[in-house]
Parts: C-alpha cells; structure tokens; sequence
C-alpha cells in the first residue's frame, strides 16, 4: 500500500495525471471535429504540459534549495528533463506555423513562474505573471483553451468557425470550473492581493457562478450548427459531475480531492466518448 501511496503521488506531483487531462481536452476536440488521432501533436501536448507545470511549479523551490533537493524532487526534475526532450522531438514534428503558435504561450509560460514585474499593490512577493491580482484563473483558462481547442485545429488546418468559437467558450468556462475547487481549497493560503474568486465572490458565491457558467456550457452546445446527441448527454454528465465536485468542496479537502478527482474529470469525459460514440 505504501509503495502504491507513493507511485500515485509521484504520479500526480510530476504532472502526469494533468498532462493526461489537457491530452483529453485536445483529443475530444479533435474527436468533436471529425479528425483522427494526432499522434505528434498529443505527444507535444503531453510532454509540453509536463514540462511547463513542473517548471512553474518547481521553479522558486530549485532556484533557492537546489543544494538540499529531496529525493522525491531530484527525480522529478529528471523526468522533467526528459520530458522536455521529448517536447523538442514532437514539436520538430509539427506544422511549422504552429511552433510560431505555441512559441506565445511558452513565453506566457515562462513569465508566469519568473519574477519579472515591478512591486506594487497589485503584485504579492513573487513579481510574476501568477501574482497579479484576480488574473491567475483567467490566465490558465486561456491557455488550457488556446492548447486544447485552438492549436488542434490549426495544426490540422482547420478553420475557425461558429463551432469552434462554441467550444473555445466552453472549454474556457469549463477550466475556469475545474479550477474553482483549487481556489476554494487554496483560501486560506493565498495572499488577499490575489483577488481569487472565492475571495472576490465568496464560497459560496463562487459556487453559484460555477454552477451559472455549467448551464451556460450547456445552453452553448444547442447553438451548434452541428450538434451530436450523444455528444450532448456525454456533456451533461460532465457537467453534473463537476457541479457535485465544485459544491462538495471546501478549504479543507483530501489532498486528492482536486489533484486527482476534479483534474480527471477530462480523462473521465474522453472515456465517455470512446465508450458512447
């Protein structure tokens, strides 16, 4: 049991388990457009997340205790190291247009996790992109969107129409949904210069909008010009699903109520799909 305990955690502190996620993201749209796997490009999400959430996660930690790193951590940088190399390997394996793409949010990237900003009021201790008041969330939901809706299509040439503006919006509402559970679970940590929506709107304000922007998602499937039944019902679930998850929740949670449960509900949605359809 102890030995499981600890793969599970490895498993979810190196990432994995949301690269998993933001993969399942990207696939289900590809699977909503009609287009097949796209092996080079999953790889590049999958490795490209990793890389990224280990480095915004481990930068600060690295930077200042290199010299007395954990065990735990040492290996954790490794498998980021790899990971990193096999990001450049899938991405050499792209359109070139869109390496021009993911080069913005890399930089996005970069900034969110390197003190760089001047202090002010705005900004806690740590100068960075994260630190601005009330941008956090809206920030990773619009790199989760642009990653996974936007960058599948342009990679396989498709356009941006009605359709894939609808699920830009929803996969934007529905991150911002996932991520709420974090912000609940992180009140009693976070600085109040970070104006968190829980801060802003209050528990259980905060779960009313998630509940708002839920049957906004919902209502946003039937403007579809081409809209799948059992697409359909498979989003309800989804959303039901993570309703229960964003009402249930509270500062004070399982350790694996959010890093586990609330990040595999992408996972639990490309399921459903393969499943049902």
């Amino acid at each position: 049991m102890q030995g499981f305990k600890y793969i599970l955690n490895f498993y979810i502190n190196s990432s994995i388990h949301v690269a998993l996620a933001v993969v399942s993201l990207s696939y289900i749209t590809l699977l909503e457009l009609g287009y097949s796997y796209d092996k080079d490009l999953m790889g590049f999400v999958f490795f490209a997340t990793i890389t990224g959430y280990n480095f915004v996660k481990f930068f600060g930690v690295a930077k200042f205790h290199h010299r007395s790193l954990t065990t735990w951590l040492k290996l954790i940088q490794v498998f980021s190291l790899i990971c990193f190399v096999f990001m450049c390997y899938y991405a050499l394996k792209l359109e070139s247009k869109t390496i021009f793409y993911v080069a913005g949010f890399g930089i996005i990237t970069f900034l969110y996790a390197i003190p760089f900003l001047p202090q002010s009021k705005f900004l806690d201790e740590q100068n960075n992109l994260r630190s601005i008041g009330g941008l956090k969330v809206f920030l990773i939901a619009l790199v989760w969107t642009w990653v996974t809706v936007f960058l599948p299509i342009l990679n396989n040439g498709h356009s941006i129409n009605a359709d894939v503006f609808i699920i830009g919006v929803q996969r934007f509402l529905l991150v911002i949904m996932l991520m709420i559970p974090f912000e609940i679970r992180d009140l009693q940590f976070d600085s109040i210069k970070l104006a968190t929506i829980p801060q802003i709107l209050g528990v259980k304000g905060t779960k009313i909008a998630g509940v708002l922007m839920g049957f906004l998602m919902l209502i946003l499937e039937f403007l579809k010009q081409h809209m799948v039944l059992v697409q359909l019902l498979i989003l309800s679930v989804i959303c039901v699903i993570t309703l229960l998850l964003i009402l249930f929740s509270r500062e004070r949670q399982s350790r694996y109520y959010c890093a586990f449960w609330v990040e595999g509900i992408p996972v639990l949605w490309l399921f459903l799909l393969f499943c049902f359809t």
